[in-house]
């Protein structure tokens, strides 16, 4: 099993100059012939997701669980338009924003440059699959990919159409890999190898986030869960309220952006209306003392419901006196991934925003915009939950990093 990943870590670093080096237009073309070769094999990935949908359904978990693994003719197109997106945007690479000539005559330049070998982990939605496969290839990134064991037909029909794509555009085949052995020592035998993969990027469950930091002898950039959260201000309109807080918790609530806290303040006249909705949505409430005197069948929340992903239908609900204490429950219970205010007042939304220590901070929209398609980023590799290198969706720049070109005439110190 090491030599297994080791070989793959191995092809990857052989190629990883290539890539790094290559055109802008190269790297266009093999993205246009990867986005066509997804197209063209729609039907085959739609078979394969069948597959995986119906071993999944037999496992008996949530129905917003089987939404993210679930692929329809409309997320394959929007799979192979999204690439497409990601040819129009800037290449990064070589981009720079420091240019200074010192006294003595040096020429310094800051540039960027790709990271070199990436590993992506992840579980349930194949279309990270190429996602992340085209973000690493523009950004002049080597890619190694292993995705859950509950989407590895769909992932693998779709890593078809992106070998394809590959080699019609005559780029290495091995600049996108996939991890096709399902066994957790694999994961584990790749995180040791240092000096052939340069940057790891988990993305998934508590649980998973968790072991490979605790692992990785590789730099981490963690993707953690999101117990995001929506405060409605005193000041709150209340239409503007209940459509922002439906959308952040129902539209999609199996993804790490939708909402999974809701805090109230006190003083907001519509507190019934609001929780109201949300039950009529099909809306499981857990919430505070205050709120279960108004509706005492709900059930009460205890102290890890505030630190909870449900990941599905249910929310948290708590009252509280001011925009200070929504700051501080959300700073203590939050994972730092984005939460929203509601309110009409520019004192209280300048406090929220300024004082919220999350990647993405919110005033009157909902949290379900935490994505780099919408921030225009083109697909996103993720959603970074840390401070160091890169924070929130994570897109083209963030996949490169710093490099100083100094142009001297026989310059000596």
């Amino acid at each position: 099993m090491k030599e297994y990943i080791f070989q793959i870590a191995k092809q990857a670093r052989e190629v990883s100059y290539r890539v790094g080096t290559a055109s802008t237009e190269q790297k266009n073309q093999a993205l246009r012939a990867m986005a066509r070769r997804i197209r063209e094999r729609a039907k085959d990935i739609l078979r394969a997701n069948t597959q995986d949908v119906e071993i999944f359904d037999q496992t008996g978990k949530s129905q917003a669980l089987r939404d993210r693994l679930l692929l329809t003719e409309g997320r394959i197109e929007a799979m192979a338009r999204g690439i497409e997106e990601i040819v129009a945007l800037p290449d990064p690479v070589g981009s720079g924003n420091y240019i200074t000539t010192r006294p003595n005559g040096l020429r310094i330049e800051r540039i960027r440059v790709p990271l070199g070998v990436i590993a992506m982990i992840y579980e349930a939605r194949p279309n990270v699959t190429a996602d992340a496969a085209a973000l690493c290839l523009k950004s002049g990134n080597v890619a190694i990919l292993r995705g859950g064991r509950e989407a590895l037909h769909s992932n693998l029909a779709i890593m078809q159409a992106i070998r394809e794509g590959l080699e019609e555009a005559g780029f290495p085949v091995t600049s996108v890999q996939y991890i096709e052995r399902t066994e957790h020592e694999v994961v584990d035998d790749m995180l040791q190898l240092v000096g052939l993969i340069d940057l790891v990027i988990p993305r998934g469950g508590e649980s998973l986030i968790r072991s490979v930091t605790e692992k990785s002898k590789i730099p981490v950039i963690k993707h953690d869960k999101g117990v995001c959260h929506v405060y409605v201000d005193a000041t709150a309109e209340r239409t503007k309220a209940e459509s922002i807080v439906i959308n952040a918790k129902c539209q999609r609530p199996s993804v790490c952006n939708a909402a999974e806290t809701l805090l109230l303040h006190e003083a907001y006249p519509y507190r019934r209306e609001m929780i109201q909705a949300l039950v009529d949505h099909g809306v499981k409430v857990i919430a505070d003392e205050v709120i279960r005197q108004d509706f005492p069948d709900v059930q009460a929340a205890t102290e890890e419901d505030w630190y909870t992903e449900y990941l599905d239908y249910t929310i948290s609900v708590k009252v509280v006196a001011s925009v200070e204490e929504a700051i501080w429950h959300i700073n203590t219970y939050g994972s730092h991934h984005s939460d929203a205010i509601v309110s009409e007042s520019y004192g209280a939304i300048q406090k929220f925003l300024t004082g919220v220590d999350s990647a993405a901070v919110y005033a009157n929209a909902s949290t379900r915009f935490t994505d780099g398609g919408e921030f225009g980023l083109g697909a996103e590799i993720g959603i970074s939950t840390q401070k160091l290198h890169a924070r929130g969706p994570m897109g083209l720049e963030s996949l490169t990093t710093e490099k100083w070109l100094v142009y001297g005439d026989g310059h000596i110190r």
